[in-house]
């Protein structure tokens, strides 16, 4: 290390490395990537998570003494910060990262700028009861009151270049609007609008730069006067505390819990609240439509199908968010990704770096606006301390991508070089330059351009709008009564790699009907998806369609690969049970097991051969490992001649009445070794007669939920403003599972192995409730 690095950790808190004689022989034990670290560079500022990556893949925790902070990338390390607020305190989430000199310091007393603790940087136990107060106003139910407002606005400043050709979108509109929104949701008056700008600007400057020194006491005016103007509006805000907004809701919660909400508190949320109420969602858009015109077979599926815009704004967030980079205190001495952390220590925790980290989004820099996980982001923080506003930001997003796509989908980049405002943590291009041909506007062409109404969704996407199209390829008989469909993408590209056990979700068409089928095929074959499709004797319309309307050369929408009936491939001995159509997942896995050498056996049931599909195909691939049982041969199957020792596990799909058999047999054998594939749920609506009420707390959210008698987990979950995929609601498919810490689950999911209901660890939020009157999640 350097002597001016050395100086500068010095100054930053010291760097906590010996560097005398005994240490010299060894080196300085600060990597020279890690000396090189300085989150105002150019590079981090155009790129955090590939600034870092070497960090993610090298060196996840590192000591930046550049900063003077300790620097965190991935995102299990992450994640974990977030949940244990009480050892790794927010308090200096909002200090200034770069300690200002005595005369802007004087500047900041003159105005008597008092910035205090707000939402954001607040410790335990005063956080959460605040937190609790003033929340309701943030609910999706409350939210949806403003959705009006945020479309309105958003169409007049369109409207206003749109017959231009060109337009800078961050001055012209995503900084206004979201400004115009956050005003209006605390109930501030609409005040000069570039002034507004020039405050928040100097704030986050002033909190997350680096201002140099000839730049501190202008920095620290335009603060001084943003801190004076929220002290100003706030006293209007009391003469009518009846009025709408936030604010007034926060001074009505004063009479109630005025120990709770309190003078200097409500001072400092007026302006951190007007900073975080509108530049994260300005940057956030930003970003979002340059991330999307760079990829413009995105924004023209985008443009084709609307439905996508939820998840889209969610991968936009995940790959290229507003927030780069978070800070915690280390309040006692601790481990950070097995990295000693002494206590006082500070972190910088880029929450960038953890939205691309590998271990945990597959192939985490390509940008899929269908990726199934893109929610599970860290973009507006996790845990008691998430971001409150977030589904305001969700829905603002939403409806402007909403009136780009429809309105300038021909919309493209101009030629331009991007720039940031160098900070650690906010980011989004200070101007971003598009172009388009106003003659092609497809208002022109057609007198009334439709709104798309219905595309908002105020809250994590559910999955049922990740639909991606599909080309029916080839129609082919499997069995009497099965057809075969082979299903590529579009252009001839690539399909999302699979694993055996995995199905799809397939609309039928304009019916509003969805049904899940296993895919068949062979994984290797990123090119196709393949499955079989039973015509049922009672079928509830699915099966029906796909019999009598596809035909090849048809465009179909599926979702999916998901898999929730996996192959243990680090398994010794398997045996695959199959009944009727249930053949479909277990030949892919029967597949599987023989080309890792898997010791396995095949057992295939049906009414006859003629109604068995790939019989053919089995026999020719697995030999004497094939054992059919055919009801009008004679050979039924004795599930009780099955040898099923520790090392054994069994695979099933069929009937229920085939299951139930298994089911029965499993009593006796190890724990765990049966594994189910299930046709169709047997969760049932709730009937609250016969249901009981109970408590969910949130351990991560510092929440306790009430779930009535008539209500789902994961209704309860979505109305106190916390995130849960989900898909089928009926137990099926999986999606809405979370960890389980304390109280015994009433499981009535068909996901769930016995073994795995047995250890209460594990829940669907959509359709299982507590046994007893509380539970505890990992939430």
């Amino acid at each position: 290390m350097s002597e001016a690095t050395e100086t500068t950790a010095a100054r930053a808190g010291g760097c906590p490395f010996p560097h005398g004689a005994a240490a010299a022989a060894g080196g300085c034990p600060v990597s020279a990537n890690a000396a090189a670290f300085d989150p105002f560079s150019d590079g981090y500022q155009q790129d955090p998570p590939e600034y870092v990556r070497w960090a993610r893949e090298q060196e996840p925790v590192f000591y930046s003494p550049q900063l003077g902070y300790w620097v965190v990338t991935r995102y299990d390390d992450i994640k974990a910060i977030f949940r244990d607020n009480l050892t790794f305190s927010p308090s200096i989430a909002l200090e200034k990262i770069t300690p200002t000199g005595p005369e802007a310091n004087a500047v900041l007393a003159s105005y008597g700028y008092a910035m205090n603790r707000t939402l954001v940087n607040e410790d335990e136990p005063a956080h959460m009861p605040r937190r609790r107060v003033l929340m309701e106003p943030f609910t999706p139910e409350h939210l949806k009151h403003h959705e009006p407002m945020v479309r309105r606005l958003t169409r007049e400043y369109v409207d206003r270049f749109i017959d231009t050709g060109r337009a800078d979108l961050v001055d012209q509109m995503l900084w206004e609007v979201p400004l115009t929104v956050a005003l209006h949701f605390l109930g501030v008056p609409e005040e000069d609008m570039d002034l507004m700008r020039q405050y928040s600007i100097a704030h986050t400057v002033n909190t997350w730069g680096r201002p140099r020194p000839e730049e501190q006491v202008a920095v620290a005016h335009a603060v001084g006067n943003f801190w004076q103007f929220a002290g100003k509006v706030l006293e209007k805000m009391r003469q009518n505390p009846d009025g709408p907004g936030w604010m007034q809701y926060g001074i009505r919660k004063q009479k109630e819990y005025p120990e709770i909400v309190t003078d200097s508190y409500l001072h400092s949320m007026m302006m951190a609240g007007i900073v975080a109420a509108h530049e994260t969602t300005a940057n956030a858009t930003a970003n979002a439509m340059k991330l999307l015109l760079q990829h413009p077979h995105a924004w023209r599926e985008l443009c084709e199908d609307p439905s996508l815009i939820p998840n889209a704004v969610e991968e936009c967030l995940r790959h290229n968010g507003s927030v780069a980079a978070w800070r915690r205190l280390a309040t006692k001495d601790t481990q950070v990704g097995g990295i000693d952390i002494p206590a006082g220590a500070k972190l910088l925790i880029v929450t960038s770096s953890a939205n691309h980290d590998e271990r945990h989004f597959a192939d985490a820099d390509c940008f899929d606006i269908r990726r199934e996980n893109s929610s599970d982001h860290v973009t507006f923080g996790y845990g008691s301390h998430q971001c409150m506003g977030k589904n305001l930001a969700r829905m603002e997003m939403q409806i402007f991508l909403e009136a780009f796509t429809r309105r300038l989908p021909h919309m493209r980049l101009a030629e331009q070089s991007f720039s940031y405002v160098p900070n650690t943590s906010f980011r989004g291009p200070e101007h971003l330059w598009v172009e388009w041909d106003p003659a092609q506007n497809p208002e022109r062409r057609q007198a009334t351009l439709p709104e798309r109404q219905g595309a908002v969704r105020i809250g994590e996407p559910s999955t049922h709008a990740l639909a991606r199209p599909v080309i029916v390829e080839r129609v082919s008989t499997a069995a009497n009564g099965i057809v075969r469909l082979r299903l590529v993408a579009p252009e001839g590209a690539s399909l999302p790699r699979w694993a055996p056990g995995a199905h799809i979700d397939v609309e039928c068409g304009d019916t509003g009907l969805s049904r899940q089928y296993s895919l068949c095929g062979d994984p290797a074959d990123t090119l196709a998806f393949e499955i079989a499709v039973l015509r049922e004797t009672e079928s509830r319309g699915g099966s029906e369609w796909i019999h009598d309307a596809v035909r090849e050369g048809m465009r179909l929408r599926i979702r999916g690969p998901r898999n929730h009936f996996r192959l243990d491939e680090e398994g010794r001995r398997a045996i695959f049970v199959a009944g009727g159509i249930g053949i479909t997942p277990v030949s892919a896995m029967a597949r599987r097991a023989k080309e890792l050498g898997i010791d396995y056996a095949l057992h295939y049931s049906g009414r006859s051969r003629a109604t068995m599909a790939f019989i053919d195909e089995l026999a020719q691939l697995h030999g004497e490992r094939l054992h059919l049982h055919v009801s009008d041969e004679g050979t039924r199957h004795d599930f009780g001649t099955l040898v099923v020792d520790a090392h054994t596990r069994v695979y099933a799909c069929g009937p229920a009445r085939l299951l139930d058999a298994l089911t029965a047999c499993s009593e006796a054998w190890p724990d765990d070794a049966l594994r189910v594939e299930h046709f169709a749920a047997s969760a049932s609506q709730l009937d609250p007669a016969n249901e009981h009420a109970f408590e969910v707390e949130l351990k991560d959210s510092g929440l306790v939920l009430n779930v009535a008698a008539g209500q789902s987990v994961l209704d309860a979950l979505r109305r106190a403003n916390i995130d849960v995929q989900s898909d089928c609601e009926e137990g099926l498919c999986g999606s809405c599972e979370v960890r389980v810490l304390a109280g015994e689950i009433d499981h009535r999911d068909v996901v769930l192995t016995r073994a795995e209901r047995e250890t209460h660890t594990r829940m669907m939020t959509c359709c299982s409730r507590a046994k007893g009157r509380r539970v505890i999640l990992e939430l």
